[in-house]
């Protein structure tokens, strides 16, 4: 649920902008009812041009409501939409009580930062400068110049980081999500090069997300120019999540793994692992993003979201 109030008055104006058309209601209506459609199927649907149906989803999108990624197509790539929240509320009137208990803890990892990893190649590393390891050597992947890394490829095996527990134990844990760009890896690039790549956290299997492919259509937003076009270009950012209920990736329930099943309180600190197993369907390797490369200027952002007991 996305729940606002009067105090948030930039992101309450845009909700209620992106809401107060005919179009973009019927256009999260056809979202619920088909869950994943693309800008050409929604203005069929509606029977409206593609450009409008496109400026109306960009309007919904930077309003938080529903999600977009771009993914590869038969000429060229499409974005693709889902709803992101099946309710919306609106505080209007905070002086009757109204005071909004959740909170966040955040953190971003370099990717470089990893604690331990297992790869195969085709593997490698770079940063904004140069290549730092040989490709292809996984051996070279404790230098110390790898904590530089803004990509980092592999075709089988895993990597894992370690992030702060910087809360109290005596606090209500909401959920925890980390959000980060990847894709496939394949030799150059392949838009339709399918792999199943795992998230763990906590030493806990949480699901798999398919991705469609290696991407290198076109050059990613913040590839340095030393980079090279026949190159992987960008990835698609994912957001896992676990809570009290579920586990799912961009909210789409993965698995059955609840807050619960990862014993938070028991660790000092949050393992998160991604990787490609020796028994995935789709053995199409990974390739993760930093600040320097592909669309997203992010590396992994873990955030905790929770409530103080003291105000429940």
């Amino acid at each position: 649920m996305l729940e606002l109030s009067i105090n948030e008055p930039d992101q309450l104006v845009k909700v209620a902008h992106a809401l107060s058309s005919h179009t973009r209601l019927k256009i999260i209506k056809l979202l619920l009812n088909y869950n994943n459609m693309n800008i050409n199927e929604i203005g069929e649907k509606l029977g409206i041009p593609v450009s409008t149906a496109g400026i109306n989803v960009k309007v919904l999108e930077e309003a938080g409501l529903i999600l977009t990624e771009i993914l590869p197509a038969s000429r060229g790539a499409m974005k693709v939409c889902k709803r992101n929240f099946d309710d919306v509320r609106l505080i209007l009137n905070p002086i009757k009580g109204y005071k909004n208990k959740d909170q966040v803890y955040e953190i971003e990892m370099p990717i470089g930062h990893f604690v331990d990893i297992d790869v195969q190649p085709t593997c490698g590393i770079a940063n904004t400068e140069s290549m730092v390891i040989p490709e292809d050597d996984p051996f070279s992947f404790f230098v110390p110049e790898c904590r530089t890394a803004e990509i980092i490829w592999l075709r089988q095996g895993w990597i894992e980081y370690r992030f702060p527990r910087s809360l109290p134990r005596d606090i209500d844990l909401k959920a925890i999500e980390f959000s980060l760009e990847i894709c496939s890896e394949a030799p150059n690039f392949n838009n339709d090069w399918p792999s199943d790549i795992t998230i763990w956290m906590n030493n806990v299997e949480i699901g798999t997300w398919t991705s469609p492919g290696d991407f290198g259509d076109r050059r990613g937003k913040n590839n340095p120019e030393w980079w090279h076009d026949s190159s992987t270009q960008y990835g698609l950012l994912k957001t896992f999540r676990v809570d009290k209920h579920k586990s799912t990736v961009d909210n789409s329930k993965i698995s059955d793994i609840t807050l619960q099943d990862l014993n938070m309180d028991s660790h000092s600190n949050i393992r998160f692992k991604l990787g490609v197993k020796p028994d995935a369907v789709h053995k199409g390797g990974l390739n993760l993003f930093g600040r320097g490369f592909g669309n997203y200027d992010q590396d992994i952002i873990m955030k905790l979201h929770y409530e103080s007991k003291e105000e429940q």
